[in-house]
């Protein structure tokens, strides 16, 4: 839990507060823009939620922060009913599952609600309201892992639902050896229905982006820079090789016609929805910059 004793003096006067355990994983300024900013290398109240809305997405990241940072003085009661309302609907049947997970700084993961069986994207914590919830929802079938560093707790929800789980072998490691699915090489390869692992190094040796009708689950691979309204990559964060990184995003280009996307999901930074042309000409875009770093 939050401390008020930590409370970070960058904060706003109100009940919301961050504490100084906060490592700036951004969770909260994309899920509340409104409310939570950065000051100082990490992230902190730059206003009270102004109507019942903007509180609502406050008390969501909260519940959200990976590191329990966030917190209200005196305590506020909605946050018990804010807990239990993750996973929340994004569009159709993808719902964002909140409880980011410290070993993953904090990285988004996503639930997709299915006919033919029910699928996390990466790992967020095993935290019991969430887990209640996934049971009431239908359960969990596959879990799609897009690399090595957002596994977190995938053994103990594969425990509990019996999932199997898919991850390039590149990305195996001493934590992830189990895996069931563990996928070979670089071409696309459909692991469920509807449903394509196109595998993308760069950001990590086995990075992969899951194709999912109009969605693009990307991972670390490709997101979404909110203030300068483009698509971006991170070549401060990618730990492999920026040229594989650069060529991998060159294919998601390349194969436009066979999976177009007009949502980007990713780890990192908010959601994002376009048309699919404009998708298209800001991947495009992407492409140009990346080649020229």
């Amino acid at each position: 839990m939050a401390r008020p004793a930590l409370r970070r003096p960058q904060n706003v006067p109100g009940p919301l507060y961050v504490d100084a355990s906060c490592i700036d994983c951004g969770t909260c300024m994309w899920m509340a823009p409104e409310t939570f900013g950065e000051a100082d290398g990490q992230s902190a109240v730059h206003a009270q939620p102004g109507d019942p809305a903007a509180r609502d997405r406050a008390l969501a990241a909260l519940v959200a922060c990976p590191t329990a940072s966030i917190g209200t003085d005196p305590p506020d009661p909605a946050v018990a009913d804010v807990a239990a309302s993750f996973p929340r609907p994004v569009a159709g049947d993808v719902h964002h599952c909140g409880y980011h997970a410290e070993s993953s700084f904090g990285a988004a993961s996503w639930f997709l609600r299915r006919p033919e069986g029910n699928v996390l994207v990466d790992s967020p914590r095993f935290a019991a309201p969430l887990v209640r919830r996934l049971e009431e929802m239908g359960g969990v079938d596959l879990m799609l892992l897009t690399h090595r560093d957002d596994v977190a707790d995938h053994a103990r929800f594969a425990e509990r639902f019996g999932c199997r789980r898919v991850l390039h072998a590149d990305d195996v490691g001493a934590r992830t050896r189990d895996v069931e699915v563990q996928v070979q090489g670089r071409h696309p390869v459909e692991v469920a229905p509807g449903i394509t692992a196109v595998p993308v190094p760069g950001h990590t040796r086995g990075h992969m982006v899951f194709h999912a009708g109009e969605t693009l689950f990307t991972g670390d691979h490709l997101a979404w820079d909110l203030d300068a309204r483009r698509l971006v990559a991170f070549r401060r964060a990618c730990w492999y090789d920026w040229g594989e990184q650069t060529e991998s995003m060159r294919r998601l280009l390349e194969a436009w016609d066979e999976r177009p996307f007009s949502w980007v999901l990713p780890g990192h930074g908010d959601p994002v929805h376009l048309a699919p042309e404009a998708m298209r000409a800001d991947l495009r875009r992407l492409v140009s910059w990346m080649e020229g770093v």
